[in-house]
């Protein structure tokens, strides 16, 4: 089973720069988007965006901002969106497809770089969802949460470390919370089970030609059940075509859907 990652940026922008055809080629099971930012009732041929997969949307309220899709060549048992307070829902943040006792999740986690109020929002949405996390590791099921987490967890997880230790994406709070979550709750980052190398970064800001010179953060994970740990059989980061400021994150996984 091929699970895929990645924070498009815009949908739109994204295709125009050849994720349809580079998707096409891979061969994904399931693919999960993040930062769509659109409206899929506005855009009826965004339903059969990928032929041969079933495509969930779930949008912001506010359009040209956030979302997240899921798009499966299987059909799921249940879909779920949302995750029950407003700045989580109202911006289309967390969508979830079943399959049998598999749940795969497309998630996008705030940022709170733009502004003190956006990291409280931030703040305020990783008080609310570590208890969630909590829920569904004791709930019977095994998932995997894909998405832009937003959080570089450890030092070789970014480029420039020490200077980043007081800018959202690496504070000591949010990377406390990490902590909690694969250390306390037991939640693995699928990544890292495999490649453990430092220069993995998932993402480059747009200034300083940080693209060119690899200076950048690994802020897209796949987090996933412990009891898949031993089903993960490769990872990488691809990083030959530019779909957006973000790079796919490709996983395989010993198991069918």
């Amino acid at each position: 089973m091929r699970v895929i990652s990645i924070n498009v940026n815009g949908i739109r922008a994204a295709i125009k720069k050849g994720l349809i055809e580079w998707l096409q080629s891979i061969d994904a099971d399931v693919i999960c988007l993040q930062e769509t930012k659109m409206h899929a009732e506005e855009d009826a041929a965004m339903a059969d965006i990928l032929p041969g997969y079933r495509v969930y949307y779930n949008d912001a309220e506010k359009k040209g901002y956030s979302g997240v899709a899921v798009l499966t060549r299987i059909k799921p048992d249940h879909v779920h969106t949302g995750l029950g307070w407003p700045h989580a829902d109202n911006e289309g943040r967390y969508l979830q497809v079943d399959f049998g006792k598999l749940s795969i999740a497309s998630l996008y986690m705030p940022s709170g770089s733009s502004s003190p109020e956006r990291q409280e929002v931030k703040f305020d949405f990783l008080e609310k969802y570590l208890p969630i996390l909590a829920k569904q590791r004791k709930d019977g099921r095994e998932y995997i949460i894909c998405g832009d987490w937003n959080i570089a967890h450890k030092n070789i997880d970014l480029k420039n470390w020490r200077s980043n230790q007081k800018n959202s994406g690496f504070l000591p709070e949010e990377r406390a919370w990490m902590d909690k979550v694969l250390d306390e709750l037991g939640w693995v980052d699928a990544f890292r089970v495999i490649n453990q190398e430092a220069e993995q970064y998932t993402w480059w800001s747009n200034r300083g030609q940080a693209w060119a010179k690899n200076v950048g953060w690994r802020i897209d994970y796949q987090i996933i059940s412990p009891e898949l740990r031993d089903k993960i059989k490769s990872v990488s980061i691809y990083k030959d075509q530019r779909f957006s400021d973000h790079a796919p994150v490709i996983m395989d996984y010993a198991m069918k859907i």
